[in-house]
């Protein structure tokens, strides 16, 4: 092996010990915001955004630091605890990030991952009659996808995107398949027409019984294929 070769392999090991360091960073700070959001402390879950980030939630598009604390602090904070930030007694909200896929860009500035998550909610009957806030179900089930985009800043991994998706919901005593969609989570008006509403209505948003594939960020890991949203398949 000549001093070049040596060169080059120590280059690409250090590439790709970069990329592994850059998922599990990518993968931490996911796990974070989960942690966060489970116990309402929404004030901690902004701060994990960069400056011009951005979220997609069902069917809405929130558009930068306030379109992001209008989304947590304001629709979230006000429905579930009135203002609150942190955990509200007898509420509950388990939602874990599951089955992650994570494509680290190869100059280590951008990433792209995709999380699965199934929630657990609801709220205590010894509080039903005080809790504060408002809630669709008493109990229920959810689940749902992420695609999301990081940005690397300084050294700091911050969302760019989030992107989720509910999929589907279950009212715990009926059961998924007997639970109408919550279509009042739906987004119908933009800001300032709803102080709590996103920047953009984005139409491409429906609950179970629809079944639409969430298109996948990453090429198939076998053919290389990638996906194709019109055609609904990697091509």
């Amino acid at each position: 092996m000549t001093e070049d070769d040596l060169r080059a392999t120590v280059a690409d090991l250090a590439h790709r010990v970069a990329v592994l360091e850059a998922q599990q960073a990518i993968r931490r700070l996911q796990h974070a915001y989960g942690y966060y959001l489970d116990k309402c402390h929404y004030r901690e879950v902004t701060e994990l955004f960069s400056d011009d980030g951005e979220v997609y939630f069902c069917g809405g598009l929130y558009k930068g630091r306030a379109g992001i604390e209008r989304l947590y602090i304001g629709r979230f904070g006000q429905r579930f605890v009135r203002g609150h930030n942190g955990p509200m007694v007898g509420f509950l909200l388990d939602h874990p990030q599951l089955q992650d896929v994570i494509t680290v860009s190869p100059d280590l500035k951008t990433a792209r991952g995709r999380f699965r998550s199934i929630m657990q909610a609801g709220v205590h009957k010894s509080v039903r009659d005080t809790f504060p806030g408002k809630v669709t179900y008493e109990q229920w089930w959810e689940g749902g996808i992420y695609e999301n985009r990081y940005v690397n800043e300084n050294g700091v991994w911050k969302f760019q995107r989030l992107e989720y998706r509910p999929v589907w919901h279950g009212e715990y005593g009926k059961g998924w398949s007997n639970t109408d969609p919550a279509t009042a989570v739906i987004a119908t008006e933009t800001y300032p027409a709803d102080p709590l509403g996103p920047d953009e209505i984005v139409g491409d948003f429906a609950l179970f019984p629809a079944t639409d594939t969430i298109p996948f960020h990453y090429p198939h890991p076998v053919t290389g294929a990638e996906w194709d949203p019109a055609a609904g398949k990697a091509i």
